[in-house]
C-alpha cells in the first residue's frame, strides 16, 4: 500500500514545524517496517434497508441497527448499504508493543505510519465500492464509521457479526467495543439513486483518486455507467 511521508506527518500532528533529517529518516523507517509487518485484509457485504426513521436505520438479512440522527441523515433516501471491515493484522500490534519497550519515538512514528496505511487501505475499498455502484447505476455516500457523529461504538458487535469479520479477518472487540487488532476500521456506505452531496468537488482533490477505476472509464462518482453517452 503506497502512502507518503506527508500523510504520516499529518497523523503525527505536523502543523508546519521544522522537520529534521532524523525525523524524515525515522518516518521512512516506520513506513518500511509497517509494510513488512502488516497484512491488510478486508470484507464487504451489501444489505437492503428494511426500515428508516429520523433516528434509526435497520437492515434486511442481519441484526444491524444503526442508531443516531447523523447516520439516519447520512443514509437518507438510500436503498442499500455496503458494510465494510478492514484490518492491518496482528503483526502491527505486536510491533507497537515491541517498540513501546525499546523505542518510544519509533513507536509514535510507527503508529502514525500504520494509521496512514489503514486509511489508504479503506480508501481503496471505498473506491472499489464506488466503481461497483456506478456499474449498477447507483451513487454512493462517503463512508461513515461508528464513533462519527452520534453513531455509537456499541454497533460494532452487530457490524462484525454481519460481516463474519471475527472469523474472516480475526477482528475482535474489547469490553469498550474497541477493535483488536487496533489498526482496524468498520464503516457504512449508502447506495443511492441520485448523486450525493458532500463528496469531493473534483477528482484532483479526491482522496480516493489513486485507486479510482471510474476515471479510466471517463466518468466520475457523480455519474454512473448508464449516464455516459
Amino acid at each position: 500500500m503506497s502512502y507518503s511521508r506527508a500523510e504520516v506527518l499529518r497523523y503525527l500532528g505536523y502543523r508546519g514545524q521544522e522537520i529534521t533529517q532524523e525525523l524524515e529518516e525515522r518516518i521512512d523507517e516506520g513506513i518500511a517496517r509497517c509494510k513488512e509487518v502488516s497484512r491488510p485484509a478486508s470484507v464487504t457485504a451489501t444489505f437492503a434497508i428494511r426500515d428508516a426513521s429520523e433516528r434509526t436505520v435497520t437492515l434486511e438479512g442481519c441484526a444491524v441497527q444503526l442508531e443516531g440522527r447523523d447516520i439516519a441523515r447520512h443514509l437518507h433516501d438510500a436503498n442499500e448499504v455496503v458494510l465494510m471491515a478492514a484490518t492491518l493484522g496482528a503483526g502491527v500490534d505486536r510491533e507497537l508493543r515491541r517498540l513501546s519497550l525499546t523505542d518510544p519515538l519509533g513507536q509514535v512514528v510507527f503508529d502514525a505510519a500504520a494509521t496512514a496505511c489503514i486509511e489508504r487501505t479503506v480508501d481503496k475499498i471505498e473506491a472499489s465500492i464506488r466503481a461497483g455502484a456506478a456499474e449498477r447505476g447507483q451513487y454512493c455516500s462517503w463512508r461513515f464509521s461508528p464513533g462519527y457523529g452520534d453513531l455509537p461504538l456499541n454497533v460494532q458487535p452487530q457490524l462484525l457479526a454481519a460481516l463474519n469479520a471475527t472469523r474472516r479477518l480475526g477482528i475482535t472487540l474489547t469490553p469498550s467495543n474497541l477493535m483488536v487488532p487496533t489498526k482496524s476500521v468498520t464503516a457504512v456506505v449508502g447506495l443511492h439513486d441520485t448523486p450525493q452531496p458532500g463528496l469531493a468537488s473534483s477528482c484532483s482533490v479526491c482522496s480516493l483518486a489513486e485507486f479510482c477505476s471510474l476515471r479510466t472509464r471517463g466518468i466520475t462518482c457523480r455519474e454512473t455507467e448508464g449516464t455516459v453517452p
